[in-house]
């Protein structure tokens, strides 16, 4: 018996020092482009000419560069964040009651009727931003924030009632069935009771789709032209190609649009952490 055990904890430690090796080295590969992108914007660059290789001697233009030609990043910054935080409070607050109606509803196979918004989440976006545009255009929110954030919400909406579908059918029915006995309407059920169980993958699914809002870029070439400027939008243009590239500066580019970005999930990590979602597996 004792030697069973034995077997069997050598082979967990031979099995969790295999996921620790497996997960360091898939963080190198994809950590990869995000540091040769560093490399380029300091101009560091391997001299293939000379062997053993030689590194060239990092400097500062690329990043000179983008403060001459990017005066306005403050002002794209601050574009960013707020129709990025209004797209995500719509598209959570859509998300969580449409979710939260289909989990306590009595249809048949609520399972399928749940993937089927994964489906429409994996749509290409140019299949919502053609009638979107003409939609915001009819309502003349074309280039305004309000525009820009409602069709930003509308986009991400299917992938949050998804997310959340999978995360609120865990929620036992008895914590309702209590409230309800203490005499809770069904909004304050909703608010006091599920609201605050369910905070987790709300939290997780805001950070998510907040990064998806932030990232964003052809559903805001077409939405907007030039009062709802972001940063993605903003960076584009160290990428036209009525002049010359320079991968230094467009490498600083890159760097300095995605550093809000780090900041924010660096700060909201522990919300992701205290997310987890089991597979909908029911067909029903």
């Amino acid at each position: 018996m004792m030697g069973r055990t034995r077997s069997w904890l050598r082979e967990k430690s031979r099995r969790k020092r295999a996921r620790k090796l497996l997960i360091a080295v898939a963080v190198l590969v994809f950590s990869l482009p995000l540091a040769w992108t560093i490399l380029a914007s300091f101009g560091i660059h391997p001299d293939a000419s000379s062997w053993p290789p030689r590194w060239s001697t990092p400097y500062l233009d690329g990043y000179r560069d983008v403060g001459i030609a990017e005066k306005d990043f403050g002002a794209e910054l601050a574009t960013s964040a707020a129709t990025s935080s209004a797209a995500t409070i719509l598209t959570v607050l859509v998300g969580f009651l449409a979710s939260f109606s289909l989990v306590r509803s009595r249809l048949r196979r609520k399972g399928r009727l749940a993937q089927s918004f994964l489906v429409l989440a994996s749509l290409p976006v140019m299949a919502y931003v053609i009638p979107l545009n003409g939609t915001i255009t009819a309502l003349s929110l074309h280039d305004t924030f309000a525009g820009v954030s409602l069709a930003q919400a509308a986009i991400f909406s299917p992938f949050a009632v998804y997310v959340l579908f999978g995360y609120l059918r865990q929620v036992p029915f008895d914590f309702e069935e209590a409230a309800r006995l203490e005499g809770a309407s069904a909004l304050q059920t909703l608010l006091r009771v599920i609201l605050p169980v369910a905070a987790p993958g709300i939290a997780a699914t805001a950070i998510i789709v907040f990064v998806l809002n932030w990232n964003s870029f052809l559903a805001l070439m077409v939405l907007s032209t030039n009062h709802v400027r972001t940063i993605p939008l903003a960076m584009s243009d160290f990428f036209i190609v009525d002049r010359e590239l320079e991968w230094p500066t467009a490498a600083a580019a890159l760097v300095v649009s995605v550093l809000p970005l780090i900041a924010f999930v660096a700060v909201a990590h522990r919300a992701l952490e205290r997310f987890f979602l089991e597979p909908t597996t029911e067909a029903g």
